[in-house]
């Protein structure tokens, strides 16, 4: 069995509760393609990469490991959960170098990382404590820092995530398996826990994923040459609208769609 690592004295305890632990492999890909794409400048170097809270199996942390490599192949790459049954199991698993397994939740075990993933960690919180551990993460970040916090279904068909530096949240992105999607009101499923409960009349989540229906509803003449650009022409119609759409076609076509924060913050 590998040894873990001490954590340093006077460390505070893991904070966090256990996830839940489902997860499949592949089920991450669309959160990995964008950082891995988008987020070139923060990956450059020799940076640290936490998976935080990745489950019963440590599959989409390998996983991650391995797309960051092949892009970025000085990144270290951490796996952390609560679980010490899980994180032993893990570290026996991995033999990458620059792949390592310690306990550790919301205080990155001491650790100050360039990129934290945390995909389906925070929805089983309450709002106010989804919130702090948003303060938490950032406030541990590297000063160049990202954390990403998401959601996605059992395949990994439709997610979303946000963006957060160590200011606070940046962006908002969708992603989709375009083909599988029935409206784009759709993605509300996949609201992060700082916006799930703010899909009402009145606040701008709502405006959004309402103004995409009508924009795919207009856009439904492209349907005859496939969802994809029926996805890019709603997304385009949406940018003309006003909304304040970020990244080039390149990315719409991939089934993404990215706003600042502020386009969708709580009001």
């Amino acid at each position: 069995m590998k040894r873990q690592p001490r954590l340093a004295a006077g460390r505070a305890r893991a904070l966090g509760l256990p996830t839940r632990g489902t997860t499949n492999p592949n089920r991450l890909r669309r959160m990995d393609r964008w950082l891995v794409d988008t987020q070139a400048s923060v990956l450059r170097g020799s940076p640290l990469v936490v998976d935080l809270g990745y489950g019963a199996s440590p599959v989409t942390t390998v996983e991650l490991y391995t797309r960051l490599r092949a892009r970025f192949p000085a990144v270290s790459v951490v796996g952390l959960e609560l679980d010490a049954e899980r994180v032993a199991a893990a570290a026996d698993a991995a033999d990458p170098p620059g792949l390592t397994f310690r306990r550790g939740g919301f205080e990155l075990a001491g650790l100050r990382p360039t990129v934290v993933r945390a995909a389906n960690v925070l929805r089983q919180y309450e709002e106010a404590a989804a919130a702090e551990a948003w303060r938490t993460v950032c406030a541990g970040l590297a000063s160049d820092g990202l954390f990403l916090d998401g959601t996605c279904d059992e395949l990994g068909r439709i997610g979303g995530w946000v963006a957060l530096g160590p200011e606070g949240p940046r962006t908002l992105t969708f992603a989709v398996r375009v083909a599988s999607l029935d409206r784009p009101s759709t993605l509300a499923e996949r609201l992060p826990k700082a916006l799930i409960h703010r899909n009402v009349p009145g606040e701008r989540v709502h405006a959004l994923l309402a103004a995409f229906d009508a924009a795919w509803d207009a856009a439904a003449p492209m349907a005859p040459f496939g969802p994809r650009q029926r996805w890019v022409d709603a997304v385009g119609r949406l940018a003309d609208d006003g909304w304040p759409v970020l990244g080039s076609r390149r990315r719409w076509r991939l089934g993404e769609l990215t706003l600042p924060w502020e386009a969708v913050a709580p009001i």
